[in-house]
This record gives C-alpha cells, sequence and structure tokens, in this order.
C-alpha cells in the first residue's frame, strides 16, 4: 500500500497593526482569521509580528526596525511568504519586497488566491479572474520583475504565473475582455432565473465556514460540497425543496468575510443577485465562533451595501452542538462575568429575544432542532406563497405537516 503523500506547506508570517481604529483585541481576532486563510491557500504560520502605530508607514507599511525583526527571522528560518493583514497600496508592496526578498502579500490578494483554488465552475473561474486583473493592474511595474523568481504556491494561481510578461495594455484588455464575457453570463442567469416563474426563492447568506452547504444539504437532500475550511463553496447552487407539501428553491451562495475585497463584491455580481431576488433571506451563524457577532455586523453591512437589509429574513444560530461557554469559580469573587461565560440560554436573554421567533438555534451537522426549523421556515414560506397566488391558500395549512 503507497505511503499517503505528504502535503508541502510554505512557510509563512504574518504582520499587523494595532492603531487608534484596531486594537490588540480586535486585531488578534483578524490575525486568528487571517491565519486560517493562509492555513486554506496552503501555508503553515510560524510567527506573527504586530507593530503599534497611530497609522500604517505609508512606505512600508510598518516601522523601520519592526521591518528589520521581520527580514533577520525570514532569512533565519528559510521564510517563504510574509503575509500583510491589510491590503497594501502598490508602493508599499514594491517597497516592502526590496527589503525582504520574498513573496508579498495582503490580506484582499490571499482571499482572491484562495477563490481562484475553489473555482471549480468556468463562471467562477472568470469572475475571480477579473478581480485579480483588477488587483494587479495597478501592481504590474514591481510585480512582474519579482514573480519571475518565484515557482509558484499562495498567490501564484490564475493570471500571475503564466503571463510575467503582461504589460498594462494587454491588462486592460483582458479586463474588458472578461467583463464582456460575465455581461453574458449575467444576462444567462438573469434569463435563468426569470424561466423558473413565481416559485418562493429562499437564499442562505452568512459568513464564510458558518455550515450554509451542509444545511442545504441536510434539508435539500443534496450533495453540495461542504469543508471546514474557509470559502469551501463558490459556485452558487440552487436546489428546489419540499417542505411538508410545499415547494420552494433554496440558494446555497459564496460567504462573506470581513474587509471582503471589492473587487470580488463587484465581479460577484451575479452571485449577489440571487440574494437580491430572494423572497426570504436565511442568515446562518456559526454561534460556537467566539466573534459570531462581528460576523452578523460583517454579513448585514454587505447585505445593506447591496440594498438587502430590508428583506425578510431568519436568523439561524447553528453549531449549537459545539457551542461551549467558560465557567466562574464560584469562590473567585473577583472575576467579572463576560460574554465568554454566557450559555445558550443566557444568549436567549439579550438582544436575540427582540428577534422572537425569527430566531432559530441549531446543528445541521447532528440534524438538532431540525423539525422546528422546518415548520419555521414553512410558514414563512407559505405566507409569502399565500400572498403571490391566494387561490392556493386551501393548498397550503397554517399548521406544518409532513406530506
Amino acid at each position: 500500500m503507497l505511503e499517503k503523500e505528504k502535503i508541502a506547506y510554505e512557510k509563512a508570517v504574518l504582520v499587523g497593526l494595532i492603531t487608534r481604529e484596531q486594537n490588540e483585541e480586535k486585531l488578534t481576532e483578524f490575525l486568528d482569521e487571517l491565519e486560517f486563510l493562509t492555513h486554506t491557500a496552503g501555508g503553515k504560520v510560524m510567527k506573527r509580528f504586530t507593530q503599534k502605530m497611530d497609522m500604517p508607514n505609508s512606505k512600508t507599511f510598518i516601522g523601520t526596525g519592526k521591518m528589520e525583526e521581520v527580514r533577520a527571522y525570514v532569512e533565519q528560518h528559510d521564510i517563504d511568504t510574509v503575509v500583510f493583514d491589510d491590503e497594501l497600496s502598490p508602493s508599499q508592496q514594491k517597497n516592502i519586497e526590496k527589503l525582504l526578498e520574498v513573496k508579498i502579500i495582503d490580506r484582499t490578494y490571499l482571499i482572491l488566491d484562495i477563490f481562484a483554488q475553489r473555482a471549480q465552475t468556468s463562471y467562477a473561474r472568470t469572475q475571480v479572474e477579473l478581480a485579480q486583473y483588477q488587483y494587479l493592474l495597478p501592481r504590474l511595474v514591481g510585480l512582474w520583475t519579482h514573480l519571475e523568481r518565484q515557482k509558484g504556491g499562495i498567490g501564484m494561481r490564475g493570471p500571475g504565473e503564466t503571463e510575467i510578461e503582461t504589460d498594462r495594455r494587454i491588462v486592460r484588455d483582458r479586463i474588458t475582455l472578461l467583463k464582456n464575457k460575465l455581461k453574458t453570463i449575467d444576462k444567462q442567469m438573469a434569463t435563468q432565473r426569470g424561466n423558473r416563474g413565481k416559485m418562493v426563492r429562499v437564499a442562505l447568506v452568512g459568513y464564510t465556514n458558518v455550515g450554509k452547504s451542509t444545511l442545504m444539504n441536510v434539508i435539500s437532500k443534496s450533495k453540495v460540497f461542504a469543508e471546514n475550511k474557509l470559502f469551501a463553496t463558490l459556485d452558487t447552487t440552487v436546489r428546489k425543496v419540499v417542505i411538508g407539501n410545499l415547494p420552494f428553491l433554496l440558494t446555497d451562495t459564496v460567504g462573506f468575510i470581513r474587509k471582503l475585497p471589492t473587487q470580488l463584491v463587484e465581479s460577484f455580481k451575479s452571485t449577489l443577485d440571487e440574494v437580491r431576488e430572494a423572497d426570504l433571506l436565511l442568515h446562518i451563524v456559526d454561534i460556537a465562533h467566539p466573534q459570531f457577532e462581528d460576523h452578523i455586523e460583517s454579513v448585514n453591512t454587505i447585505l445593506s451595501e447591496i440594498k438587502c437589509s430590508d428583506k425578510r429574513t431568519i436568523m439561524v444560530f447553528n453549531k449549537i452542538d459545539a457551542y461551549t461557554h467558560e465557567t466562574i469559580d464560584e469562590d473567585d469573587l473577583s472575576t467579572e462575568p463576560t460574554k465568554a461565560h454566557y450559555t445558550l440560554n443566557d444568549w436567549k436573554e439579550t438582544w436575540m429575544s427582540k428577534v422572537g421567533d425569527n430566531a432559530l438555534f441549531i446543528s445541521a451537522i447532528e440534524k438538532e432542532n431540525m423539525e422546528d426549523f422546518r415548520k419555521r421556515v414553512y410558514k414563512e414560506v407559505r405566507d409569502i406563497h399565500v400572498t403571490r397566488f391566494p387561490y392556493n391558500n386551501f393548498l397550503y395549512p397554517e399548521e406544518f405537516y409532513e406530506g
């Protein structure tokens, strides 16, 4: 029996700043996420470098002393890639590359690179390629000469690895070509959406890796790819689902993330159109994640940007099976309870109580409370359906039942 092939990870270090807008606690959250992104892209984080500054250095992002510290570590430990938590300007990237002489990636391009890995269909690949070219265009001068020394890996998928000689004019022509190609596909997809008739449309939205695809598989009995990695699903999947005897269309969409690159929001317009045209949103939340409230805020911000914040929405708090809370020693009177000490019941008494019936607590993977979930979705879809087709009212009783 052949020995299982070992996965070769690139050695990487992370760099982030504590600023007036981003305290140490917030930076730690972002770097945790950045490490997960790096792992998803195929890297292994060896060390984190942080610095406290009022604002990023306009030339090198971090200060001279900290940059020397990073350079020494990179040389001593044969580091392949340095990942910055914020988007670097073209001049910053060029200056840092000269100083460190290794691959320099920022959060934006790391996310683009993961999308390039995950894109399965021609449509998704076209969307990602457009976003990559739009990001690369202002960085061409310093980037290509540096890439000539690289052997591939994180950040090297897509246009960067085969078109070293590309100049701005060719890239602009390619961007125009890709935009026209997407317009054609967008029209086709708009026609497909129109052909679905007046059937009620429900869309799963949420932060990346909250369990949308797992939930999709459970309730639609389909086999959408699901994995414990960021952006496991890029391509929009639409399934006809029947709860009780009531049919509707269920859409699984790409996950959102904090600091989502603007290039992706634009190039994934058609994917987001599925959200815009939905009658009901199921906002899936990983309640087991320590920063789930921040994730909710990030998703709501993006929904607001695409003008979907006023849609009917049910909050679905997933992964209750994985939820844990810290406990307080009864003899230790000095410990003040924090949100980390909240039980699920404690959370239900907070702002969640104002959500009322529009808050559900489930575990898609363990199928906990799925009957309550089906009843609630049935009720909401039925209300929309009978408003649209009042003559069908008698077909679907108000009380949920198994057909």
